[in-house]
């Protein structure tokens, strides 16, 4: 199976990203402007936390708050999970069942490499799923 640096060669090695003063209002047209379900929210070149639309959906809708006057870290998830860039694609995919989390950053050293979802997790177990089938039927037809 692949490992998480193959997956980033494949999607690219976009951040998107918020300063954790950054009002929540501003940091979900950032998350509807680039399709993303989460931000990665830097300090600087520091990751600090990740803020989600569930975070936003539970801290903020549901308690009745201003998207306004309500920074993002009031809201964000802090010390995040991460994984690096030789980390095993099933090894994420099982972080994220265990933790209950579709965003995993991928931290190289100090350095935010990248952000893998859980979408990107299970299209490439799908990918090496029917590449070891079309292996297969190669196989039992020679």
């Amino acid at each position: 199976m692949s490992q998480v640096k193959h997956l980033l060669q494949g999607k690219g090695n976009a951040i998107y990203r918020v300063a954790p003063e950054t009002p929540v209002l501003e940091a979900i047209k950032h998350m509807a402007e680039h399709r993303v379900g989460a931000l990665l929210v830097m300090h600087g070149e520091k990751l600090v936390g990740v803020m989600s639309e569930r975070d936003y959906a539970r801290k903020v809708i549901l308690q009745g708050r201003s998207s306004s006057q309500t920074a993002v870290s009031d809201i964000m998830t802090g010390t995040p999970l991460t994984v690096g860039p030789d980390t095993d694609v099933f090894d994420c995919m099982r972080l994220c069942t265990d933790s209950r989390i579709r965003h995993l950053p991928v931290v190289e050293g100090d350095t935010v490499v990248g952000v893998i979802s859980i979408g990107d997790l299970v299209k490439a177990v799908i990918d090496a799923q029917a590449e070891q089938i079309e292996h297969l039927e190669r196989y039992i037809t020679s």
